[in-house]
Parts: structure tokens; sequence; C-alpha cells
């Protein structure tokens, strides 16, 4: 079983506009309302592939209401810890004139420290059992950026795999723990790291413990840096890049991890089986309207994705 762990959870809205004006009124159809926060959307694309799952997530308020609601209507499998602040919003405007998805995703609140123990504690009776954890997205501000670092210290001491997604310091704690995989875009690794070439921020990564860097390169594909691997790396991408919503590209390359690791329970799988699968679902992520699905021409994308090892060169 694949564990999810979500600590800032989002009640995601998607609307879908013709095009849009700036500072112009638009009328929209009905747009979409969906439980969310990165790990939540991880969740549902391992379940929608057949694999078991269990999402752990965080909500509140009004928000939090209709969070779960949605979330027992999808059928995920799920464990939420309730707490005081509302969950938040994430609102996804695409407009399709320019073929563009804007974000804008509210901070959320921090959670006490009776909330952050029960959520950890919700972990730990999940833990038994599962064959990956995964813990994803942004934490409130004000929270402990040690979070995800707790996180791969259970997973270790359960003797399964870590996969975590996150930025800033956060991620930085999570490489200090020894990830089994982090998942930063290129913008998350140049802040996180304060490092312009994805190479050698990513070894940063590798440097303080992480095992294997994925890191996304939105329409230019994915790179894999691992500590198997310290004279190279491996890159991956479609003959073409595809149009569609990226929104949850990044989330879908979590699941294709964690899937990895599911079906090889205690074993590593090989780096470049890790990246191929990323790199497909991810692609096929951007063909779905909404995050958390991805399209069934993932096998047929895998297909056509080329990876090339390159040897870095010695600075």
């Amino acid at each position: 079983m694949i564990i999810t762990v979500t600590p800032n959870a989002a009640l995601d809205l998607t609307w879908w506009v013709d095009r849009i004006e700036p500072g112009a009124t638009h009328r929209v159809p009905s747009g979409m309302a969906r439980a969310g926060g990165k790990s939540l959307n991880v969740a549902r694309v391992a379940d929608q592939q057949g694999l078991a799952v269990l999402a752990i997530a965080t909500a509140g308020g009004t928000t939090g209401a209709e969070l779960e609601l949605e979330l027992s209507a999808s059928g995920v499998p799920h464990t939420l810890v309730p707490v005081a602040a509302s969950t938040r919003r994430s609102l996804a405007l695409y407009d399709a004139g320019a073929d563009e998805t804007s974000i804008f995703n509210e901070y959320g609140e921090d959670h006490s420290a009776a909330e952050w123990a029960e959520l950890l504690a919700a972990v730990d009776d999940a833990l038994p059992g599962a064959s990956c954890l995964v813990g994803s997205g942004s934490l409130p501000p004000g929270a402990d950026t040690d979070f995800y670092l707790e996180l791969v210290r259970r997973a270790a001491a359960a003797g399964i795999p870590s996969i975590i997604d996150t930025s800033g310091p956060a991620l930085l704690a999570a490489a200090d723990a020894g990830a089994t995989v982090l998942k930063p875009n290129r913008d998350e690794l140049v802040a996180a790291t304060d490092i312009a070439d994805p190479i050698r921020g990513a070894r940063t990564l590798i440097a303080r413990g992480a095992r294997l860097v994925l890191l996304s390169l939105g329409s230019a594909g994915m790179i894999a840096v691992s500590a198997d691997d310290p004279s190279g790396y491996l890159s991956a991408r479609l003959p073409e890049p595809l149009a569609g919503n990226p929104t949850g590209a990044g989330d879908a390359a979590v699941a294709a991890a964690a899937s990895c690791f599911a079906e090889s329970p205690g074993t590593t799988p090989p780096t470049e089986a890790i990246l191929r699968r990323a790199t497909a679902w991810s692609a096929a992520a951007v063909l779905m309207p909404l995050a958390g699905e991805i399209s069934p021409l993932h096998d047929e994308l895998s297909t056509t994705i080329r990876i090339e090892r390159h040897t870095e060169t010695p600075s």
C-alpha cells in the first residue's frame, strides 16, 4: 500500500475560460471543485491505476467539509485529521485561447502542536504493511520545516522508501534525512540550493543524503540524478512536447515513482524504469483537464520517450 501525506490540503477549484482579458468581467461555465493538495493528487492517480493507496490529509472549516465530501465521493481510501484552521483553496484558471493555466494558491494556516502530532500519529498507524510513503506539497506558514524530515525518518524506521515533493528548507531537510526520492521542479531546486545549474543543484541534494533526484523540466522532460551513478545522469523527454493542462504533471510523476516501488517491495527499481514511467505519467497528466488523473495513453507515451545517459564534466 502506498501512503500519501498532505499536510496542507486544499480545495482545488478549476475554471475554463475562452480567453482571459485583464481587467474584464468573465462569464464562465460551472467549474470543478476537488479535494486537492499535491499528495491527494498522487493518491488519485495511484488509485486510478489500481494501486492500493491510503491518503492522509488535514481538513478544517467549511472548505474542509467540502473537501471531505468530495474525497468520500471519489472513492479514494483516506484518513482525514481534523484541524481548527479552515482548509485553504487553490484556483486554476485555464485560458483556452492562450492554452495557458494560471494557478492561485492560498498559503493556508499553521496547525497546532497537537494537530501536527495527530497527523504523525495517523501516519504511524498506517505504516505497518505499507510499501512506500509519499509526502508532498507546501507547508503552511510558520510550520516546522522538519515535518518532511520526520516522515523520511519514520519511513526508514519502517523499512520502506520515502518520496518527497516539496520546496525550500523542507526540501533540504528531507535530503538531510536521506529521502529515497526527491522530486523538485527546476524553480524549486534553484530556490532551495541557490544553484542555477540543475545537475549541480541535484548533486547537492544527493550529497546531503538523498538517493535519487527526479527533476521536472516542464516541456523539456525530466532528469534523474542518482547516488548510484556519481559520474553521470539520465534525461528523458518526448519527441514533441504536449499541449494541455500541466497542473498535476508533477504529482503524476510522483505517483509513477511510488508505483515502481510498490510493485517491487523490498527492492530498488532501476533508475531508468522510474524515470521512464515518471515522464510518461507526467505527460499523460497534461492531457487531462484536472489534476489527479492521467490519460490511458500513458503506456503508448512510454514507448516514445527518449532516454539518454550523460557523463558529467568534472568541476
